[in-house]
C-alpha cells in the first residue's frame, strides 16, 4: 500500500468565508451602524490557551456601545463586552483555518448586524501543503458529523512514517501526520461496544504490536468509556454518550512490542460528540415578575424571560426562541405586550395601561429550541407577572365645596374641621397622600391644616390663638394636592380648591392687669391708712356686662389693705425696709381680679413696693464679748458696728465712752481707727481679773443720726509672756473661786452616785420579781381573779382518771354482755363498770378521731337506725359519782341550805362561802 493512500486527514471546515448580512445594516446620514469591516482576519498558532485573546472586532450602533451584546457561530469561540475574540477553552487546530460568524445586536431594537471572522492555523509544511480546503456553504452554519454505523470496512488510522537516515550531518525530519478528529453522536442506543475506528502502524507486518490509548475516558475518569483492541488496533466506545456532559475527549494512541518497547511515537486522538435536540429550555425563574407605569406609551420595555438549552448552541439544538401563548385579563386588548422572539424582552405593543382599571397582568410564556419550530423543537413555558404601576395621574379632590367649623377663643392645638377628599390613584402612596395649604383668609397664621396618615383627611387645626373680640369669624380658601407631582399632561381639577367658614365662640375671659408686676416707689415707715396706688384690672369681655372684684391674694407681712371695688391699694400698718419680706429692698404682694361672669374667671396680678431707706435703725456694737490681759501691753479689742439701714445712714461711725459711770472712762479709751473700726485698750496699768461691762455710745451718720449705746462684755484676766490669757487666769475671769470649783465636783460625783445606786435597785427588783410567787390576800383582795393553778383536774380528789373510755370504747367489752348482731359504740353500755379505772401506763395509740370515725360507721350500718338525725350518745361517764346533781343547787332566794363546809375547801372557795355561808362576815 502506498504510504500516502492510507492516511485520513480531517479537514476542520466549519464554514466558509462569511459576508455580513446586508439586509441587517441601515442606512444613516450622519452615522452607519455595523462593524467596521464585514471580515476579520487573524494569524494564530496550532495549540490556543483558555481565555487566549486572538483578535478585536469593533461595532458601533450610533448609540454608544452600551446594551451591545456579542455573540458566536462557535461554541470555541467567545466575544467580550469590547469586542475581544479569545478562546472559550483550550484548543487544538488540526485544521488550516477556522471561520465563524460573530453577531452583535442590542437589546432596545430588534436588529442584528453578523461580520465573519477567519482564523488562519500558523504551521510548518504537511503532506497536505498546498492543498485547498473546501468551503462549507454559509447558511445554517453547520458542519457535517461522521456517520458512526458500523461501517463496511474498517476505518483505517495508520502511523506516520519516517524515512531512514541517510548519510551524515544534517537531516530533514519529516512532521507527523495530522490525524482527523472522530465524531460520536450522543445517545446512540448501540449495540455496545461499537467500533468507532482502527489503528495500525505499517511495521505490524514485521513484528507483532499491542495498540493501549490513554487520557480522560480510557484510563482516567470517566474509565472506559473507550477501549481498544491491542492487537487488531480497532477502537470501541462502550457506552452512550452525553454531549452536555463532556462535548469532547482528548486520547492518545500508543504501539509497542511483546516486550514493551516503544515502535511508534504516541499519536493524539480527537474525540468529538454530536449534539442531538435531547434537552428543552429551561427558564431561570418559573415565575417573573416585571412592572410596567400605566399610561406608558407602546413599545416601552417591560421586561426580560430568559432560557437556556443545555444543547449545542451553535445548532439548532440549542437555538432557543420566545413568543407568548396567553395574556391574563385581555382587557383592554388582548395583546397589550409582545415579547423579542430571540432576546425574550418583553415590551408594550398597545396603549391604554391604567392602574384603575387592571392592577396586573399574567402572561405566559413559551420557550422552543430548533429556531422556535414547534413541529420538531421542545418547548417549556413559564409565569410574567407585570404589575401596571401607579402614576399621579389622578389629582385629589374634595367631595364638598364649602366646609364649616367653629372653635371657642383662647383655644389651640384643637382641630375645627375635617376636610374630605378622594384620590383614585395607590392609597398610601405619595401619588395619593394630600397635601393641604391654606390659600387664603388667614393673615395671621391662625390656622394649619394636617394630613390624617391614614384616611387621607385634611384636620384644620387652631395653632394660634383667636380673639372674638377681634375676629368673630374666619373664610379660609384651601388647596389639596399630592406629594408627588401630577404625572406630564395631568391638570389640577377645579373641585381641588374648597372653602372653610370657620366661627369663633365667645368665653368668658379673664380680667387681667395691663401692668402686671407693677412697681412704685416711696419711704419706708409711711403711717397706716397711706394710699400707695390703684392697681386696677381690665376685663377683655367687652360685649358681656360684667363687675370686676379685687382681693389679696399673697401679703406676707400684713401689711396692705385693697379696695374690692375700684383697686386701691393702701398702707395697713407700718412699712420696714429692714424687714425679713423684703427681698432686694422690694416688698411683693399678689391681688386678684375675678368678674362674675358664668363661669366666673380671675386673673392675678403683682405689686411691687421698692422701699427707700430712712434712717430709722440705731448701729450696733461689734463684738459683744472680748478678752484684754489685766496689765496694759500692745493687746487691744478692735470694735466696729453693724446697721440695719443703707448707705448714706451707716458709718463712719462716732465711737466714744459715756460719763456715766464715771469707772468707763477712768479704766478705758477709746482710739479711732477708721470710719467704721476702733480700738478699746485698758487706760490704767492694772486691772484686776474679772467680767467688766464697758459701755460704749456709737452713733451713725444718718440724718438725722442716730446712737446707741451697746455695753462690750470684757473679760480681763492674767496673762503669759506671749500675752495669752491662762487658763486658771480664765476661770478667775470667769468669776468662779476654788470652792466653787470643788462644789461642782462634788455635785458631779453624788450625781454619778445616784444614777449607779437607781440601776442597782432596777436590778435588784427585776430579780424578785420573777423569783417571787404571785401572793392574793383574800382579805384584801375583793375582785374577781383568774387563777392559773397548772393542773387540768376538777380538784384534789379528782385526780385519778382514765382516758381510755375516750380513746378506745371497744376495750370494755369484756365486760358487757353484747348481743347478737352489729354492736353500736353510741350505745350505752349494759354492764358494771369500775368506779375509777386504772390509768394505763402507756396511751392507747387510739385517738378521739378514730373513736367517732368508728362510730360513725357503725350508726351507717345498722339496720335499726333511724332514718333521720338523732341524739347519739358517743360516751358514758359513768356511775356511782360522790358529787351530787347540779339540778340540786338553786338561788339563795329559794330557800335555806347550809354552805359552810365551803368554809373547809380552802381559800380558793372562800369567795363563795362569803357569798352563800350567811356567815357574820
Amino acid at each position: 500500500m502506498p504510504a500516502v493512500s492510507g492516511v485520513l486527514v480531517l479537514l476542520l471546515s466549519l464554514s466558509g468565508a462569511l459576508r455580513a448580512h446586508s439586509g441587517g445594516l441601515t442606512a444613516r446620514e450622519t452615522c452607519k451602524a455595523g462593524f467596521s469591516e464585514a471580515d476579520y482576519t487573524a494569524l494564530i498558532s496550532q495549540n490556543i490557551l483558555e481565555g487566549e485573546e486572538l483578535l478585536k472586532v469593533k461595532f458601533s450602533n450610533c448609540l454608544g456601545t452600551k446594551g451591545t451584546q456579542y455573540e458566536t457561530s462557535s461554541m470555541d469561540f467567545k466575544v467580550g463586552a469590547d469586542g475581544t475574540i479569545f478562546a472559550a477553552r483550550e484548543l487544538w487546530i488540526p485544521s488550516e483555518e477556522v471561520a465563524f460568524t460573530v453577531t452583535a445586536w442590542d437589546r432596545h431594537i430588534a436588529q442584528r448586524w453578523d461580520a465573519a471572522v477567519r482564523l488562519l492555523v500558523a504551521q510548518t509544511s504537511s503532506p497536505l501543503s498546498g492543498h485547498k480546503l473546501p468551503r462549507m456553504p454559509q447558511k445554517g452554519r453547520k458542519t457535517p458529523a461522521l456517520d458512526l454505523a458500523p461501517p463496511p470496512s474498517d476505518v483505517l488510522l495508520p502511523w506516520p512514517q519516517h524515512p531512514p537516515a541517510s548519510g551524515l550531518g544534517l537531516r530533514r525530519q519529516k512532521r507527523d501526520w495530522v490525524i482527523p478528529p472522530i465524531n460520536v453522536p450522543e445517545n446512540s442506543r448501540g449495540p455496545f461496544p461499537q467500533q468507532l475506528v482502527r489503528i495500525r502502524s505499517d511495521k505490524d507486518n514485521d513484528i507483532p504490536i499491542r495498540y493501549s490509548i490513554t487520557g480522560v475516558g480510557a484510563d482516567q475518569p470517566p474509565m472506559e468509556v473507550f477501549s481498544i483492541d491491542s492487537m487488531s488496533g480497532r477502537m470501541y466506545v462502550t457506552r452512550p454518550m452525553d454531549r452536555e456532559e463532556r462535548a469532547s475527549y482528548h486520547l492518545r494512541a500508543h504501539a509497542v512490542d511483546m516486550n514493551g518497547n516503544k515502535v511508534e511515537n504516541p499519536i493524539d486522538l480527537y474525540i468529538y460528540v454530536i449534539d442531538m435536540n435531547d434537552n428543552r429550555p429551561e427558564f431561570l425563574n418559573q415565575v417573573y415578575n416585571g412592572s410596567v407605569d400605566e399610561g406608558s406609551k407602546p413599545g416601552t420595555y417591560v421586561m426580560t424571560v430568559t432560557a437556556n438549552d443545555a444543547d449545542d448552541s451553535t445548532t439548532a439544538n440549542g437555538l432557543v426562541r420566545y413568543r407568548i401563548l396567553t395574556q391574563t385579563p385581555q382587557s383592554p386588548s388582548q395583546n397589550m405586550f409582545t415579547i423579542n422572539s430571540e432576546t425574550g424582552d418583553i415590551v408594550t405593543v398597545a396603549a391604554g395601561l391604567d392602574r384603575e382599571k387592571v392592577q396586573q397582568y399574567t402572561v405566559i410564556v413559551q420557550a422552543t429550541d430548533m429556531e422556535g419550530n414547534l413541529n420538531y423543537g421542545l418547548s417549556n413555558t413559564a409565569t410574567a407577572i407585570i404589575a401596571v404601576t401607579d402614576v399621579n395621574d389622578n389629582p385629589p379632590e374634595f367631595i364638598a365645596s364649602t366646609y364649616a367649623g367653629e372653635v371657642p377663643e383662647n383655644r389651640v392645638e384643637t382641630v375645627v374641621a375635617n376636610l374630605t377628599v378622594m384620590d383614585r390613584d395607590q392609597p398610601r402612596s405619595p401619588n395619593w397622600n394630600a397635601v393641604y395649604r391654606i390659600i387664603s383668609g388667614d393673615p395671621s397664621g391662625h390656622f394649619t391644616i394636617r394630613t390624617d396618615p391614614v384616611t387621607n383627611e385634611g384636620m384644620v387645626t387652631v395653632v394660634k390663638a383667636v380673639d372674638y373680640e377681634l375676629n368673630r369669624a374666619f373664610m379660609l380658601t384651601v388647596m389639596v394636592s399630592n406629594q408627588a407631582p401630577l404625572a406630564s399632561g395631568i391638570q389640577m381639577s377645579f373641585q381641588s380648591t374648597a372653602g372653610v367658614t370657620i366661627s369663633v365662640m365667645d368665653v368668658n375671659e379673664a380680667p387681667y392687669f395691663p401692668s402686671n408686676h407693677k412697681l412704685i416707689r416711696l419711704e419706708e415707715g409711711v403711717p397706716p391708712g397711706t394710699v400707695l396706688t390703684t392697681f386696677s384690672a381690665v376685663d377683655p369681655d367687652r360685649f358681656m356686662q360684667q363687675a370686676v372684684r379685687y382681693s389679696k391674694l399673697s401679703d406676707p407681712a400684713s401689711w396692705l389693705r385693697m379696695n374690692a371695688t375700684n383697686g386701691q391699694v393702701t398702707t395697713a400698718a407700718v412699712l420696714d425696709r429692714e424687714s425679713l419680706y423684703t427681698k432686694n429692698n422690694i416688698y411683693e404682694a399678689t391681688f386678684v381680679a375675678a368678674d362674675n361672669g358664668v363661669p366666673p374667671a380671675s386673673g392675678t396680678g403683682t405689686l411691687q413696693i421698692y422701699l427707700i431707706d430712712i434712717n430709722d435703725n440705731a448701729p450696733e456694737l461689734l463684738p459683744k464679748e472680748a478678752q484684754i490681759c489685766e496689765k496694759p501691753s500692745l493687746d487691744t479689742i478692735n470694735i466696729t458696728a453693724a446697721d440695719a439701714d443703707m448707705d448714706p445712714n451707716v458709718g463712719p461711725y462716732v465711737f466714744e465712752l459715756p460719763s456715766v459711770p464715771a469707772a468707763a472712762r477712768r479704766n478705758w479709751t477709746v482710739t479711732r481707727l477708721n470710719g467704721d473700726y476702733a480700738q478699746l485698750s485698758l487706760r490704767i496699768l492694772y486691772l484686776e481679773a474679772g467680767v467688766y461691762d464697758v459701755p460704749i455710745i456709737v452713733t451713725d451718720s444718718g440724718n438725722p443720726p442716730l446712737s446707741n449705746t451697746s455695753v462690750i462684755k470684757v473679760k480681763v484676766c492674767p496673762c503669759d509672756e506671749n500675752g495669752d490669757c491662762t487658763t486658771i487666769g480664765a476661770v478667775v475671769a470667769a468669776g468662779l473661786g476654788t470652792g466653787a470649783i470643788v462644789a461642782i465636783l462634788v455635785c458631779i460625783v453624788i450625781l454619778l452616785t445616784m444614777v449607779l445606786l437607781f440601776v442597782m435597785w432596777m436590778k435588784r427588783r427585776e430579780k424578785e420579781r420573777h423569783t417571787k410567787q404571785l401572793l392574793i390576800d383574800p382579805e384584801d383582795d375583793v375582785r374577781d381573779n383568774i387563777l392559773k393553778y397548772d393542773e387540768e383536774g376538777g380538784g384534789e380528789e379528782d385526780q385519778d382518771y382514765d382516758l381510755s373510755q375516750l380513746q378506745q370504747p371497744e376495750a370494755t367489752e369484756h365486760v358487757l354482755s353484747t348481743a347478737a348482731g352489729v354492736r353500736r359504740v353510741d350505745e350505752r353500755p349494759v354492764g358494771t363498770e369500775p368506779l375509777y379505772p386504772v390509768r394505763p401506763v402507756v396511751p392507747h395509740p387510739g385517738d378521739i378521731g378514730d373513736f367517732i370515725t368508728e362510730g360513725l360507721r357503725a350508726a351507717d350500718n345498722d339496720p335499726t337506725a333511724p332514718p333521720y338525725d338523732s341524739l347519739l350518745v358517743f360516751d358514758y361517764e359513768g356511775s356511782g359519782s360522790t358529787a351530787g346533781s347540779v339540778s340540786s343547787l338553786n338561788s339563795s332566794s329559794s330557800g335555806d341550805q347550809d354552805y359552810d363546809y365551803l368554809n373547809d375547801w380552802g381559800p380558793r372557795f372562800k369567795k363563795l362561802a362569803d357569798m352563800y355561808g350567811g356567815g357574820e362576815d
